[in-house]
Formats: structure tokens, sequence, C-alpha cells
């Protein structure tokens, strides 16, 4: 058991509260990570708010950014001292992993929201009722357990304070452009709102060199109802 301090939700709507908390050694295939960096994401907060409801009390943060500390005995790829980047977990073995789909992983949901382990122990030992393994990392604290198969090793000279969100936000919004948009030069697409999905999403665009960006203010920003709209962003050939 490693002592560790986590920032905890107890209670829908939080508050985070700062505790200490005893994590698991890691098994053959798993990696403790100590963390550099976080980012704070959507779906943290729709869970903190049970607009996702999982069980409380939890640990969450899944854009960890950090240094292995120690790595079971099946672990090969990375080692203690590597600078590493944590994104979500996945079988490996299921028809849409051996796609190269592992975001569609078919146990996807009790891998990374289950708070344990897919065998059902505990992520955090000692008497305690709080579960962890969110995103199989649960990266708001000092150190995160995570698999070995969401750990990703980065050049030695990375920065991890900006990294973080590379295991959700970065990916999600360039991989939206890389792989599924496609668009071609002079096409044109809707941008709602410019966190880092979105922003991520338009900077992908921009940096292959098909077009420039226009951004204007959308009319649905400013109403009530417009959800939190902040930008249209539309593709222009340049």
């Amino acid at each position: 058991m490693r002592e560790i301090q986590a920032a905890v939700v107890r209670n829908a709507g939080g508050p985070f509260a700062i505790e200490t908390l005893q994590l698991d050694d890691p098994r053959d295939d798993e990696v403790i990570v100590r963390i550099v960096a976080t980012g704070m994401c959507h779906s943290d907060i729709v869970v903190v708010k049970q607009e996702f409801p999982l069980p409380l009390p939890l640990v969450l943060g899944h854009e960890g950014a950090g240094i292995v500390a120690q790595v079971g005995a099946g672990v090969t790829h990375v080692a203690p001292g590597d600078p590493v980047v944590l994104s979500f977990d996945s079988c490996g073995h299921c028809p849409t992993c051996a796609d190269a789909h592992s975001a569609y992983c078919g146990d996807f949901m009790r891998l990374n929201f289950a708070g344990t382990r897919l065998d059902g122990t505990p992520i955090f030992g000692g008497a305690t009722d709080v579960k962890g393994g969110f995103f199989y990392q649960s990266s708001f604290a000092t150190f995160a357990l995570a698999h070995a198969r969401n750990v990703v090793k980065v050049r030695a000279d990375a920065p991890l304070d900006l990294l973080g969100p590379l295991g959700c936000g970065v990916q999600t919004g360039a991989g939206a452009v890389l792989n599924v948009l496609k668009p071609k030069p002079g096409s044109s697409f809707c941008l709602f709102g410019a966190g880092a999905v979105g922003a991520l999403l338009s900077a992908r665009c921009d940096q292959r060199g098909e077009a420039g960006f226009g951004k204007r203010r959308d009319r649905q920003a400013d109403h009530p109802g417009g959800g939190g709209v902040k930008l249209l962003v539309q593709r222009k050939a340049g």
C-alpha cells in the first residue's frame, strides 16, 4: 500500500475534499504513476453533479500526466522514471479493440466506471468506502493506479504540465477531424464551444494546411436556452 492524497467527492454536487487514502499495490498488468498534472474535463463535472450517476464517494480525474513510480511484473513498455500520459482503459481483445476502435471496447463501462477493478477488488485499501479507477486512473490524486494499456510513454522533455488533456479532450477533438470529418479544402463545419475538444478540433484542421478559420459569435449564445454555445467556427478556403 502507498499513502496518497486525493480529491474525493462524497456527495452529489461536491465539493472536492482532500483526503488521505491507501493506494493498492500494482498487479502484474498495472502501473502506479506519480501525478504531475491532470486536466479537468466535463466528464468529471457531470459525475460530480450525478448527471452521469456513478457510485460515490469517488476519486475522479481522467486526464493525468506524470512519472512512473512502480510497475507490475508483466509491464514492459514503461519503467520507473518514465514520463507518461494516462487515457481510458480497454480490454484489448474484443472485436472492436481488435479492429483498433478501443474507445468502443465491449467492457468499456466496467473497466472505466465500475469504481473497482474488473474483478470487483478495490483500488484503495484500508477502512475506506472511497471508490477509484475512474477511467482506470482516478488522477485527482498524488499517485494513480492505472492499467498498462492506458499508460502511454512520452518524450523525456515533454511538458507534463500541459499534456494531461491528451488522454481525453485532445484526442477527441483531433480524432474527430482525422478519423471522422476528414475535411477537404474549401469545406466548412460548425464548432459549438471552444474548450479542449473544440479548440483541438479546429486547430487540427488548421494544422493540416487545408484552410484558415473565420469565427463569429453564434446568436444563440446570448439566449437563455443557448446551452453554453459560444462560437460558430467555419472553415474557409484560404
